[in-house]
């Protein structure tokens, strides 16, 4: 897998608890990405929440004064272990500029867990179960 340092939202990036946003806004302009393969996949396994949900949000500034939430997945701990992709495979329709990725942790604060997301060259990928 490749990833480009200016398509990262979130590189190693750990959550804890509550709702966290992605490290980085990716600026898309305004146009239709909904083509762009992406990835979200836990890089260090999670050990304390009960589950975790990812958000693809948009909005017309970059201060997400208005974000709106396009598409959302999430996975219960005994999935959230490095190596496991969530099962989105390219970027939700609804683009409106800039985008970001929250990051919603249920359960008990998390130690462990990281997270790397990004877009990527091609989608040859897919999601696994454990």
């Amino acid at each position: 897998m490749l990833l480009d340092s200016q398509n990262l939202f979130s590189e190693n990036q750990q959550i804890t608890s509550g709702t966290i946003y992605s490290q980085n806004i990716i600026d898309f302009g305004k146009n239709d990405v909904s083509f762009a393969p992406v990835i979200v996949q836990v890089v260090n396994d999670f050990s304390n929440l009960s589950s975790l949900k990812v958000v693809f949000q948009t909005s017309l500034d970059e201060n997400f004064s208005q974000p709106i939430d396009l598409i959302e997945t999430s996975l219960e701990l005994e999935k959230l272990k490095a190596g496991i992709k969530f099962p989105v495979t390219s970027l939700p329709k609804g683009n409106l500029k800039y985008m970001r990725l929250a990051y919603i942790a249920e359960g008990d604060l998390e130690t462990t867990g990281k997270i790397t997301a990004g877009v990527v060259p091609a989608d040859g990928f897919s999601y696994h179960e454990l």
